[in-house]
């Protein structure tokens, strides 16, 4: 017999793994319905749907925990699995620190973010299909020096997630997103560059028009063509948006409790002290409707929340689940994710830097000498010591304007530096992605070749 996909029957299966001899139980349980398409030169290249159903269970037993997942819900393989999972458990070593959240900071109340879309589900393939042509078709209109394209399409996704405890905890929300992306290559004198824009979003009536997408990427490809090396200097470097959001994946790093209990990030010991400029604001909110990463409750079952994390450039909080909230001595932030197998991890809920008052042009104009930053390449952030270093390219500014795409240059400094350093913020945040930044200048920096 085949289980039911619901919260009851999520919760009659964490008690059932008590029963069998489990301290505590945790059930998810997901299904999720995905499609694909890329396109090129009008010609579809690859399509592909899915549709999967998963449960994991995740067992303690006195502070010994295991894990286990599968895709057959039927009864008996899953009492099956229950019972593997305990047997897994009584042979690990104790973690006195793991366990279920305190049942009293469960969530009570499942808020309505409006994460869920069936415009997206209905949408048909043809029509998805033509999106991402339509998207090809306005990169290429827009210059004959577009000649080429690696890659683009168009993506959704919608699913449910289920998620219940021993404890009595029992949560579901259902979420979709859609996403667009042209990917144009254009060449002169023999030479090619290449560059994309995009959008994601949960609603698609909030989703760029592909002729928006497709035209933003001819822009950003033929402004590259061109592109040269400059000297190694010490410049401004004013990151635009879709590069600054990187900064603040790197702060996430730095203050997820996972870096903060192994000490292994340069923010160790710092709540309550001055990290970063006065002009930066840094916030974690799961709550935020329609977010990429929002949802009603974090992968423990506790609600989410909205959390200051660099407040005018002091440290306020670091970003927690249970497990490393109780290793730090402090209390989870809703901030835990899940996948269907393994312990909880860390996870960001829709993290960004709060907006200021300056127009990337007014930023850009402020500059008399310095470096656009439009891509970066390869990974070299040292969280431990906060060392930065990043292959990059852009557009070279000289007194207060734009003037010729840079490429072949490393940008490097220190992410302690380069926050306390963060001089004028942009007012062009967007919410293309669970994590993301308005335009940032950076006071100084080396840039090398």
């Amino acid at each position: 017999m085949k289980l039911e996909l619901t919260k009851e029957c999520a919760l009659s299966l964490a008690h059932e793994a008590v029963r069998r001899g489990a301290t505590a139980a945790e059930i998810i349980i997901r299904h999720r319905t995905e499609f694909s398409v890329s396109v090129r030169l009008d010609e579809v290249e690859t399509l592909q749907q899915s549709s999967d159903q998963g449960l994991g269970l995740r067992v303690l037993i006195d502070g010994k925990q295991a894990s286990v997942s599968g895709s057959d819900l039927r009864r008996d393989t899953v009492l099956s699995l229950m019972d593997e999972a305990i047997e897994l458990a009584r042979a690990t070593s104790p973690d006195d620190t793991a366990g279920l959240p305190d049942a009293s900071e469960f969530a009570t109340s499942m808020p309505d973010l409006d994460l869920h879309d069936t415009a997206i589900e209905q949408l048909r393939t043809e029509e998805k299909i033509e999106l991402a042509i339509r998207a090809e078709r306005a990169a290429k209109d827009y210059s004959d020096l577009i000649i080429n394209f690696d890659g683009g399409g168009f993506d959704s996704a919608s699913g449910t997630a289920i998620l219940a405890n021993s404890l009595g905890f029992a949560g579901e929300y259902s979420a979709t997103s859609c996403s667009l992306i042209a990917v144009p290559v254009a060449s002169e004198d023999g030479k090619m560059q290449r560059d994309y824009w995009y959008d994601v979003r949960r609603k698609l009536s909030e989703l760029n028009t592909p002729e928006e997408i497709g035209v933003m990427a001819a822009k950003r490809t033929l402004r590259k063509l061109g592109a040269r090396p400059v000297p190694i200097q010490n410049v401004p470097v004013v990151f635009e948006p879709n590069i600054a959001r990187d900064l603040v994946g790197d702060i996430f790093n730095a203050v997820s409790g996972e870096s903060i209990f192994r000490k292994s990030s340069f923010l160790v010991g710092q709540l309550g002290e001055r990290v970063a400029s006065g002009r930066l604001t840094v916030v974690d909110d799961g709550t935020k409707p329609r977010g990429l990463g929002s949802r009603p409750f974090d992968g423990e079952g506790l609600p989410t929340r909205r959390t200051v994390v660099i407040n005018e450039g002091v440290l306020e909080s670091y970003l927690l689940n249970t497990y490393t909230a109780r290793k730090l001595g402090l209390r989870s932030t809703g901030n835990a994710g899940r996948g269907l197998v393994g312990a909880p991890s860390v996870e960001a809920g829709n993290m960004y830097v709060e907006p200021g008052p300056h127009s990337p042009e007014e930023i850009i104009k402020s500059v008399s000498k310095g470096f656009f930053v439009t891509e970066l390449i390869g990974f070299g952030v040292n969280i431990v010591t906060g060392d930065y270093s990043r292959s990059a390219s852009g557009i070279w500014i000289e007194n207060g304007e734009l003037t010729f795409p840079v490429q072949g240059v490393t940008i490097a400094g220190n992410l302690k530096e380069m926050l306390n350093q963060v001089e004028m913020i942009g007012n062009d945040l967007d919410f293309r992605g669970s994590v993301v930044s308005p335009t940032l200048l950076i006071g100084r920096m080396t840039i090398g070749a």
